[in-house]
């Protein structure tokens, strides 16, 4: 079966989405196909690895564990049947302290922490069903970077919605009420990135 082949009307299940042996990567929002954004730019990747060398280093030891795309993470409102569950993410980041959410799927439930680093491919419609989907799942923190205008957003859930920080950016540092302790400083992650247009 090749990507084309696929009908984009139509609503899929994690079920399906194994079957598929394509080269494209794709994402389920709600049964609906998203197809990840062509291979991250230099910016990108190199956020992501310092952000997941900054929360390897804070966790080393401690119970909860950072992992890094390509990771499934799938979401259920119902039960964790592969026919049942109709969002699949891969996450650039996810930490994840209950690791009895994890087996050889990837992670079964809502992650504690997911990290978003936008690409030029990002658009509009795939992020606010992300975000959707985080917050309805219980994801307790969603980060988004935006390497392109150095910003940084942490989207915190208080009593089931996300009340998001101001934007941040170099100078300012981000901590974490999930991982109390941890602090990232924005000057040292984008000063060693820069945006490729």
């Amino acid at each position: 079966m090749q990507f084309s082949d696929l009908d984009l009307t139509k609503t899929y299940s994690y079920a399906d989405y194994l079957k598929w042996q394509f080269e494209e990567r794709v994402e389920l929002i709600k049964g609906k196909i998203f197809k990840v954004s062509p291979a991250p730019n230099y910016a990108h990747q190199s956020i992501s690895s310092d952000i997941h060398g900054f929360l390897w280093s804070f966790l080393r030891g401690k119970e909860c564990k950072v992992f890094s795309a390509p990771f499934d993470v799938l979401l259920t409102l119902r039960s964790k049947d592969d026919q049942d569950i109709t969002t699949v993410l891969q996450p650039d980041i996810c930490v994840i302290c209950d690791l009895s959410k994890t087996d050889k799927r990837g992670c079964v439930g809502a992650p504690d922490i997911i990290v978003e680093i936008l690409s030029p491919g990002n658009n509009a419609k795939e992020m606010i069903s992300k975000y959707e989907v985080y917050e309805q799942a219980g994801v307790r923190e969603y980060w988004v970077v935006s390497p392109k205008y150095q910003s940084f957003v942490v989207n915190t859930l208080v009593d089931g919605k996300y009340q998001p920080s101001r934007q941040m950016t170099i100078g300012d540092t981000v901590t974490s009420t999930v991982l109390p302790g941890f602090s990232l400083s924005l000057s040292e992650l984008f000063g060693t990135a820069t945006e490729e247009e």
